[in-house]
């Protein structure tokens, strides 16, 4: 049986210090992946905390404290509807790390860009083409 080492993971400013040549090579795509997979983890965790959460509610008599409580898991469904978007766009995302179109533009075929990615690891269009797509959005309200 052999022992192989895991592989350390770079850090954002290991990442960030790369020359454009390696863009998404193995490391990069190993750090964003490592980065999605948290992502993920993390709100699977969450949402099984609402559940357990909304589980554990008690009927209370007074309807000021009922009606708090009602509002509170409002807000906490709300945020969980976001997360759960927000869980399929991570799970597409990683998708695209295996099939190797990870850190491109859909739109325009270019670099989406290490920096924009770490901000937001989700991302699928470069700036320009984003800020193309709210403009357009804004100006037909679509």
């Amino acid at each position: 049986m052999v022992a192989t080492k895991a592989k350390r993971l770079l850090t954002e400013e290991e990442i960030l210090k790369m020359k454009d040549a390696n863009y998404m090579n193995a490391d990069q795509l190993a750090f964003f992946r490592d980065r999605l997979q948290k992502m993920e983890r993390e709100i699977l965790s969450n949402a099984g905390e609402t559940t357990e959460h909304l589980r554990e509610t008690v009927i209370v008599p007074d309807p000021a404290d009922r009606a708090t409580i009602e509002e509170e898991h409002a807000l906490e469904l709300r945020t969980r509807d976001r997360e759960r978007k927000l869980l399929k766009k991570v799970q597409q995302v990683l998708a695209m790390i295996d099939s190797g179109d990870y850190g491109y533009c859909e739109e325009t075929g270019e670099p989406i860009g290490v920096p924009r990615l770490l901000a937001r690891p989700t991302a699928t269009l470069s700036l320009e083409a984003q800020q193309r797509r709210e403009l357009r959005q804004k100006m037909f309200g679509g």
